[in-house]
């Protein structure tokens, strides 16, 4: 039998339809990567390539890590798979017990899916179950956010708020509503952490309640920090007036933590972070540090325990998915956390967040850059659009970033950064470098 890595990209690519991908763009000049180890990809072509992006905002103990490997391969040849539904095998209880330890505390309780997208329509879905249960069952509405990415689940798209990833699909979800986003370049172009205090944007909240009342409102989902959209912060305040304002009218609130969870900000989640406890928290790819798909909603202890009175010794959630606790995926999220705890990953953004922040404010004067944002590991640079071709700019910026070895991830014309949580300051240094670079060269 061939050995997989042996295996080189064919001739004809033409059988996969790549996602959130310009194919034929793409097919006619590949970028592949072959390998990767620590901070570092290696291309087909042999080139090392720094990880500026940790994969796809996913492998934040860095790659290649044997601790993963050698814990998915005993796992799959002791048991490849076993079902959740009315069954059960010991990883994912494990694995539940060890996510509430580092989570903010009253989140006892863990429903796992497979993905992002998963975990956003399970949250969701439990959201409008949960105001059901309680005798409220005229609460279906949902509340999202301009800008927000939730995944690409019907449920997703509909609270998500970016045009591209709603218009193709038709009506969506009925029933959902948008908070304004929190970007302004005007005011806040150039701040280093989170925007000064400003809750207006928040009480937007209040005139939505008037609107439909909170009689029909179910849940509020937002990101912390907006990161696929192009790293968009919130003001301070803000999360905490939407917590006041949800907590007043009997509507959940959900952190959209796919991105932000397992120490991108400097803390286990976003809302330790920040200081502010949402009713359900959704993550994933940091979960088994990208290496086996896997997504899990945490949920107060509230919810769970309501919904196991409405119960009444029956199926308390008509919802999961057939992998859900998959035994490998299971495995490879214990061996994460295991790493996390032992290099301190989870907290150690907050001990770079400084120099990282100077790295990436740096490139303020750099050509065509109008705005630089940062927060823990993560930052966004905004550049000038061309004024005939929206996105060009940034997608060459990529593109020449890559020839020159450093993986980048563009939106728009905005550059996202989030590199593994295990680099060092000499390569940011390098991935800033070579990020000045590439943005000198343009033209």
């Amino acid at each position: 039998m061939k050995v997989v890595s042996d295996i080189n990209t064919p001739a004809d690519m033409s059988a996969f339809w790549m996602p959130f991908t310009a194919n034929q763009q793409f097919k006619a000049a590949p970028r592949i990567l072959k390998s990767a180890e620590g901070m570092y990809y290696r291309a087909e072509d042999g080139r090392k390539i720094l990880d500026g992006t940790a994969g796809l905002w996913c492998c934040n103990a860095g790659h290649g890590r044997r601790e993963i490997a050698e814990a998915v391969s005993q796992q799959i040849a002791h048991l490849d798979f076993a079902p959740t539904f009315q069954m059960g095998h010991p990883l994912p209880f494990e694995l539940a017990n060890q996510l509430v330890e580092i989570a903010p505390k009253g989140f006892g309780h863990v429903f796992y899916t497979n993905s992002g997208s998963e975990s956003v329509d399970t949250a969701l879905k439990i959201a409008l179950a949960w105001q059901r249960a309680r005798g409220q069952g005229t609460r279906t509405r949902l509340i999202g956010r301009e800008r927000g990415y939730h995944g690409v689940g019907f449920g997703g798209i509909s609270v998500g708020g970016i045009p591209g990833n709603r218009k193709w699909f038709g009506s969506l979800l009925g029933g959902v509503d948008h908070l304004p986003h929190t970007l302004d370049i005007a005011r806040n172009a150039f701040t280093r952490g989170l925007p000064d205090e400003d809750v207006t944007l928040a009480d937007e909240l209040e005139k939505i309640v008037f609107l439909h009342d909170a009689s029909n409102i179910a849940a509020v989902i937002v990101e912390p920090i907006a990161g696929s959209t192009g790293v968009i912060m919130p003001p301070k305040g803000y999360l905490k007036r939407l917590r006041e304002i949800c907590t007043k009218h009997g509507i959940l609130l959900i952190f959209d933590e796919v991105i932000t969870g397992f120490g991108r900000l400097g803390s286990p989640f976003a809302a330790q972070e920040f200081d502010v406890i949402p009713d359900m928290i959704t993550c994933a790819k940091g979960l088994t540090n990208g290496a086996i798909p896997m997504g899990a909603v945490l949920v107060q202890d509230h919810i769970h325990d309501d919904m196991m009175a409405a119960g009444k010794g029956a199926i308390e959630l008509f919802h999961g998915y057939t992998y859900s606790g998959h035994p490998v995926a299971a495995a490879a999220g214990l061996a994460t956390l295991e790493i996390y705890r032992n290099e301190n990953l989870l907290t150690r953004a907050a001990e770079l967040a400084g120099y990282w922040e100077e790295a990436a404010h740096s490139l303020k004067g750099c050509k065509h850059v109008k705005d630089v944002r940062n927060y823990g590991l993560v930052a966004g640079i905004e550049l000038e659009s061309m004024a005939d071709a929206p996105g060009k700019r940034a997608y060459e910026v990529f593109v020449r970033c890559f020839e020159k070895g450093a993986l980048i991830r563009v939106t728009g014309d905005i550059i996202a950064l989030s590199p593994p949580l295990i680099i060092e300051r000499s390569e940011i240094d390098d991935l800033f470098t070579l990020l000045q670079d590439a943005l000198q060269a343009q033209d």
